[in-house]
């Protein structure tokens, strides 16, 4: 029974967590691998693009929450989620019009499209910021949880309860389609064939007639999609804080190097290496090791390796090493 009530608190607090950070990481590192294997440079920017489609999809549901619309038990923001992408969308073309394609153009060095993105990456935070507010801003609404502790302790008799929120299983669920969709897209359709063509050999994919300013804007179009999802997902489970996602940067580009800079396979395994080690690391594993050891064992401290507060350090540790050791990472991307 004591092993029981161990492996639900580890569900509880470890496996079902890092499930959702998994799957919103990975969703983040997608964008960000994807604009370094076809554009070839890192986009600091994408923790801020994540924040203002989220921010635009935050707006668009208190619209329809004041106007009484609701998906029942669904959050409000998955009905106002396709505004968000749009207008995440018209932000990352116009930006790409307006700022990256004239660098594209001078075929200036990776390293000064980096420093530019860094620019954006203020433009847009300050942009998010004077609309939204810098605080918490909650938009949850519909049904709390899949199943709640409580019920889950009436139903097994067990003393931990089991609570898997709803955000929880929309996240995974909506990573999933996310991930098949992409996935489907680059090997089965020429526009996705072609876009792998000119991130392997830009020279030989223009010889073969690919059109790059098209495929630079199908590449944006998907990655504000990918943003968008992922920071909405991520505020629907935590909270919306604009200047979060901007502290995101560092475990989205971590996951994508640890996977494998350019490997989208790799952006997704990275994405769940990085939440489980930050859950992990972070939590105070008292109440397992309660249930798994002798009484006069039991521990007396929390049994927590690191606070919550130096969370992102770990995250910077994994990068440091892959980046020493194994600069391609697990999935033999481009090197750093």
């Amino acid at each position: 029974m004591d092993l029981l009530n161990a492996i639900i608190a580890l569900l509880n607090f470890v496996i079902v967590p890092g499930m959702a950070y998994g799957a919103q990481l990975a969703l983040g590192a997608l964008g960000v691998t994807l604009i370094y294997g076809i554009l070839r440079f890192s986009n600091f920017a994408h923790g801020d693009t994540m924040a203002f489609g989220a921010m635009v999809t935050v707006l668009f549901t208190w619209l329809f929450q004041n106007w009484g619309l609701s998906l029942g038990p669904l959050p409000t923001a998955l009905l106002a989620l396709p505004f968000g992408i749009l207008a995440c969308m018209g932000l990352l073309l116009l930006t790409d019009r307006m700022v990256y394609r004239f660098y594209r153009e001078q075929k200036a060095k990776p390293v000064i499209l980096v420093i530019v993105s860094l620019g954006v990456t203020f433009i847009l935070n300050g942009i998010v910021r004077f609309i939204i507010g810098p605080d918490d801003q909650r938009f949850t609404d519909g049904e709390r949880f899949i199943i709640s502790a409580r019920t889950f302790r009436e139903m097994t008799g067990l003393r931990e309860g089991l609570a898997i929120k709803t955000t929880q299983g929309i996240t995974v669920l909506v990573a999933v389609i996310c991930v098949i969709l992409l996935f489907w897209f680059l090997n089965r359709t020429r526009t996705g064939k072609s876009m792998r063509a000119y991130s392997d050999n830009e020279d030989l994919a223009l010889l073969s007639g690919i059109n790059p300013e098209r495929v630079v804007m199908i590449t944006w179009l998907i990655v504000a999609g990918l943003a968008t999802i992922a920071g909405v997902l991520y505020g629907l489970d935590k909270s919306f804080k604009p200047f979060t996602y901007f502290q995101l940067l560092l475990p989205i580009f971590a996951s994508a190097i640890v996977g494998g800079l350019g490997n989208p396979l790799g952006a997704i395994a990275g994405g769940f290496v990085i939440a489980f080690s930050e859950v992990t690391v972070t939590y105070a594993w008292k109440k397992v090791l309660t249930y798994l050891m002798p009484e006069n064992l039991e521990p007396s401290g929390l049994v927590q390796l690191l606070s919550t507060d130096y969370k992102l350090a770990v995250s910077f540790l994994i990068l440091l090493i892959v980046l020493l050791f194994k600069p391609t990472g697990l999935f033999k991307g481009k090197s750093v």
